[in-house]
């Protein structure tokens, strides 16, 4: 490769890492018509999908097919989450809400978004019980500051544990919907550690594919979340990202 090729390979690197991180902090700096727009729960039907089937695939749709067609199955109900289908490798696949947002972002209420995700055995250990916990308390009616404190509390009392070793998550499905401004975003693993600095993983930095939500900080239970885009949706299309030039 001649070196005017390389560093328009590089360039174009840079810009489709600059354009993904811009898009997954532009939801925390949309300002106050979006604060206002989400500043309460809404009816707790508007977060329910009346289709369960639906609920399913987009579930599913998480991770690879290969991961997927064995993984335990979660559908939300008004009391929280529920087992839809048993699996047998360990995994975990369910379609998260707004509420799983951290506290200070602006869309924490917004009844649109469908984060289907998919936790591996480690993360099904420590880290699903973050979402269910949070959607338990959520659907008991309390208000967003006492479920901060309760978790707070349950935090100190290592009654939610940090995540374990190996703790990741699927996020490469294309039905999901994570914001008004982000979208569909763009297909990710999702690599979940105890509290720590994005400085340890050089996230954000020029040239790192390692990107890290340094807008919206406010996550009350014990760990830091990496992102790590990828070049393909679940169900083996690329990604519009792999375009941008």
């Amino acid at each position: 490769m001649s070196t005017r090729s390389m560093r328009a390979e590089r360039r174009g690197k840079t810009a489709v890492q600059s354009a993904l991180l811009v898009a997954i902090l532009v939801a925390g700096c949309q300002g106050s018509s979006v604060s206002e727009q989400y500043s309460r729960m809404a009816a707790v039907e508007q977060y329910l999908m009346t289709d369960s089937a639906a609920e399913i695939a987009m579930a599913r749709s998480a991770a690879p097919q290969a991961v997927a067609q064995d993984a335990n199955i979660l559908i939300l109900g008004r009391a929280g989450y529920k087992t839809a289908v048993d699996g047998k490798n360990g995994f975990t696949c369910l379609v998260e809400r707004s509420w799983m947002s951290p506290f200070d972002r602006p869309e924490f209420w917004n009844p649109k978004i469908r984060g289907p995700i998919c936790y591996n055995p480690a993360a099904v250990k420590t880290v699903l019980p973050y979402t269910l916990n949070r959607t338990k308390l959520i659907l008991a009616g309390l208000s967003k500051a006492q479920v901060h404190k309760i978790i707070e509390t349950s935090v100190a009392k290592k009654e939610l544990l940090a995540p374990e070793a190996g703790a990741t998550s699927y996020m490469l499905s294309k039905m999901g919907y994570l914001g008004d401004s982000a979208g569909h975003w763009c297909p990710h693993l999702m690599f979940l550690v105890p509290r720590t600095g994005e400085a340890s993983w050089g996230a954000n930095r020029v040239g790192s594919p390692g990107l890290f939500n340094d807008e919206n900080r406010d996550v009350p239970e014990p760990e830091t979340i990496f992102m790590v885009p990828v070049a393909y949706w679940s169900d083996g299309s690329a990604a519009p990202h792999m375009a941008v030039h």
